[in-house]
């Protein structure tokens, strides 16, 4: 399950030619030099998930439990133990038995006859408890594996907020420059030169902003597989590719066969194996024993024998079963509420996949070419001294703000996309068609 995940994880960080042989979409935000040096080696997130797989510990917990119901299924496997009696009698008395003379030995052997299927209600038992593991250990995997893509996002946020960065200090350096020879031949004041300056040192606090944070996600990931220092320096993806999803209805169907209700599935088998067992306790069992006795005063031999049977079982387990079928009832009822939780949450994110990516393409598409035309026009028109400087400055702020507002949607909708990976577990991108592309 887990390597399934991680080749359909990977989707949300690679180029819409992997969904099913479409093709590539040219992302909006380039990575600048300093980002990614042509050198390194890039971290995929395929990488990424196998080496968690190999190394975190969460996903060996149920396989370190697997022993411990291995044990209690065999242990449920036997039945009651027979017993072996020696009893003395008459031995030690007063007046003509005095002494060994009159002393009667009976050696015996009892046990008990279960009745009801209590041996086979244990190992029911036993076995269903052993089975839960697996639907636990596959929601350990998908968990892990969403926290990974978390992680590999916050690092693929960290490069294109930097390289946002760049581009705001690239043109901030431009209006610098422009306001610096402006000043020199008197055709603008001071205050625009140190205007200019200080909107400069904004865009590289946001640099080293986004440096730092770029740092953090990678010690975070790397983390994952226990480094204390990450081993790698660039990654592979971009947010930006947010390719089409199946429709919403056949993402719904797959969560019938979500590991989380697969969980309740097996937690209800082991309540219905409790009650089977609660209700075996209503048939009372044999206590049987034979044995043979030896009388020292008369040399003689004799078999002994008898069986006992509890009064009154019928009633003892009545509380007992009623609780089982009470929590029995209540498997049916946790289920119908956590179906209903996956249901909802799998349609918000859905719905906040298609709004953020319908946003991402309308930003690239509508709006930030525009604003880029605008911003070129400005400068020029600002240095021929046709408009103010603040003028240009707004229109470099806009542009920045929208690179911001399309990045914000884009991790909002990659967030998304995991949730409803974890929630499915499947693959649920559709093919992407022309109109698809930002």
């Amino acid at each position: 399950m887990w390597m399934r995940l991680a080749a359909v994880a990977a989707i949300a960080f690679v180029p819409c030619a992997h969904a099913q042989g479409s093709t590539p979409v040219t992302p909006f935000v380039d990575v600048p030099p300093a980002v990614a040096a042509p050198s390194a080696t890039p971290l995929s997130l395929e990488q990424a998930i196998a080496r968690v797989a190999r190394q975190h510990p969460d996903l060996r917990l149920a396989d370190a439990q697997r022993p411990i119901w291995e044990a209690r299924r065999d242990a449920a496997a036997f039945g009651p133990p027979l017993t072996v009696g020696v009893e003395l009698e008459n031995a030690l008395g007063s007046g003509a038995s005095r002494g060994f003379d009159a002393a009667e030995l009976t050696v015996s052997l009892a046990g008990v006859l279960e009745r009801g299927g209590k041996l086979d209600a244990r190992r029911e038992l036993a076995q269903a408890n052993l089975d839960a593991l697996a639907p636990q250990r596959e929601i350990a995997r998908l968990d892990l594996m969403a926290a990974v893509a978390q992680r590999y996002l916050a690092i693929t946020e960290a490069r294109a907020q930097l390289a946002i960065a760049q581009t705001d200090i690239e043109q901030r350096r431009r209006a610098v420059a422009a306001a610096r020879l402006r000043l020199q031949a008197g055709a603008s004041p001071e205050s625009v030169l140190l205007t200019a300056q200080a909107m400069l040192a904004q865009a590289e606090v946001d640099r080293g902003r986004a440096l730092q944070a770029d740092r953090a996600a990678r010690v975070a990931l790397a983390a994952l597989w226990r480094e204390r220092e990450p081993g790698f320096d660039v990654v592979s993806g971009d947010p930006m590719q947010l390719p089409a999803l199946q429709p919403f209805e056949v993402l719904a169907d797959e969560l019938q066969r979500t590991p989380e209700l697969a969980v309740l599935a097996g937690e209800r088998r082991v309540r219905d194996a409790q009650l089977q067992l609660a209700r075996t306790q209503a048939r009372p069992d044999f206590n049987w024993q034979v044995g043979v006795r030896n009388s020292r005063d008369s040399r003689d031999t004799s078999l002994v024998g008898g069986f006992s049977l509890a009064l009154g079982s019928v009633a003892r387990a009545a509380p007992e079963i009623r609780a089982a079928e009470a929590e029995l009832a209540l498997n049916g009822v946790e289920r119908e509420a956590r179906a209903l939780q996956l249901y909802a949450t799998l349609a918000e994110a859905h719905g906040r996949y298609e709004t953020s990516r319908l946003e991402v393409q309308r930003m690239a598409r509508d709006v930030l070419p525009q604003l880029q035309r605008a911003e070129n026009a400005a400068e020029k028109a600002w240095r021929a001294g046709a408009i103010s400087y603040m003028e240009w400055a707004q229109l470099q702020a806009m542009r920045i703000e929208a690179r911001q507002r399309q990045l914000e949607a884009a991790i909002a909708a990659q967030t998304g996309l995991i949730e409803i990976q974890r929630l499915t577990g499947q693959s649920m991108l559709a093919a992407t068609s022309e109109e698809d592309r930002p």
